[in-house]
């Protein structure tokens, strides 16, 4: 592993440039393993318990078969330092195997760039990320996101000013991904670019950093969980759904063909679709931003593909709605999860949400009201023996309960049962 002042020197002499599509490949392959333990850290934004509830409940609902671990452990107004002087105690009894982080906003200082923003910034990010690095922990290194170009600071000059500081902020730690050969998530590149592409539509009232201009809603929070899930390298086949006119009817891992004919399927899937929320204007939903972030596109393909249609088109129904498509684009394969936001996983899915979310809000309270705490209480007492011992045991049930509340999530995702019919259109 190099030094700390090798790898500062690498990234503060750097150029600021930013990520192409050609250095986030589709086809990378995913840093994820079976029954691994994925720990999404960050400051006020990441304890808004948002991105990182999209990030599990896709990794539990999505990619149930990979029997994957969460936990949050998100601090209003933290910067690098701050988890820095925190991670021992909060996080590495967890036994990470991935951690996901995302700081920068409160380390910019609210203010124009300056040297010595970056180096405050870098120096307390590349000490955490090489001591994961060094116990064996792959670290997806997150940039900021951005400030509203409207709501924060009255819009006008100071978002733009603030946005290349956070931009500069970004390539920092860009670089020492680079540098630890580690993934590296855009989240500012992708709130960026969805915030350019909505206003002009959507109104500049439209938030995609939040009401506050810092703090996003489910909009903006979707497009920070696409990013680190893409830096994740997963591919998004979710699922193939084939029904044949002259043949049988097929479909990948994760769906069992139960019955139908004709052109109608019945299926039992036990991966889901990733859901939205809220309508097509909103910054309170996730739906909204869809249009101008490529989050189905990139990770949510549930496909159905249909051959030997007698016919130049055809109406599709799954669940209790339909829609017409052409013999050449269902020949080629339709999106479900993009064309069908209303199908019969919502509600299910909304059913793990809520545990998720529940989970989550329990994981604050024992970091940030307990756990935490047990250095000062050692400290306070001269690191009596006694005492360690019996924080130590309080750390282990705390954890346990942690445990609990995460295989109750995955024993609640259920396989859904539903059907899809293909009926040719004159």
């Amino acid at each position: 592993m190099r030094s700390l002042p090798g790898i500062l020197s690498l990234l503060l002499l750097s150029c600021f440039t930013g990520a192409t599509a050609e250095e986030t490949k589709a086809g990378a392959a995913s840093i994820l393993k079976k029954g691994q333990r994925i720990a999404v850290v960050g400051d006020s934004i990441t304890e808004q318990k948002l991105y990182s509830k999209y990030i599990e409940i896709y990794l539990t609902a999505c990619l149930p078969q990979l029997e994957l671990h969460v936990i949050q452990l998100g601090w209003g107004g933290e910067t690098a330092s701050g988890f820095a002087g925190r991670m021992n105690n909060d996080l590495m009894p967890w036994r990470p195997d991935v951690v996901t982080t995302c700081y920068g906003m409160n380390d910019g200082g609210y203010r124009a760039f300056e040297e010595g923003i970056g180096k405050r910034y870098i120096t307390p990010m590349a000490d955490f990320v090489g001591r994961l690095k060094k116990a064996g922990v792959t670290v997806v290194v997150g940039g900021p996101g951005v400030v509203d170009s409207k709501t924060w600071g009255g819009g006008g000059e100071k978002p733009k000013v603030y946005n290349d500081n956070l931009s500069r902020l970004s390539q920092l730690a860009k670089k020492l991904a680079e540098t630890e050969g580690f993934p590296f998530a855009d989240v500012h590149g992708a709130m960026a670019a969805a915030m350019e592409k909505a206003k002009p539509v959507l109104g500049e009232a439209y938030d995609v950093g939040g009401k506050d201009g810092v703090h996003p809603g489910p909009n903006g929070h979707l497009v920070m969980a696409y990013a680190f899930l893409k830096a994740m390298g997963l591919d998004g086949q979710l699922a193939t759904i084939t029904i044949d006119f002259k043949g049988k009817a097929a479909a990948t891992d994760g769906h069992k063909v139960v019955g139908g004919d004709g052109g109608t399927v019945e299926l039992e899937s036990s991966r889901y679709p990733f859901c939205f929320s809220g309508d097509e204007k909103s910054s309170a939903g996730t739906r909204s931003i869809l249009p101008y972030v490529p989050f189905n596109d990139d990770l949510n393909h549930f496909t159905l593909v249909v051959k030997n249609l007698d016919g130049a088109k055809a109406k599709v129904t799954w669940g209790a709605t339909s829609k017409s498509f052409s013999k050449e684009d269902l020949e080629k394969g339709i999106n479900l999860a993009a064309e069908f936001t209303d199908n019969p996983f919502v509600e299910p899915f909304r059913k793990v949400e809520g545990m998720i979310a529940q989970k989550q809000n329990y994981e604050t309270v024992m970091i940030k009201q307990t756990i935490n705490g047990f250095p000062r209480l050692l400290d306070a007492t001269g690191k009596d023996k006694a005492l360690e011992a019996s924080l130590e045991a309080l750390r282990k049930q705390l954890i346990e309960t942690q445990e609990k509340l995460g295989g109750s999530v995955r024993s609640a995702l259920l396989p859904v049962k539903h059907s899809i019919t293909v009926a040719a259109e004159k």
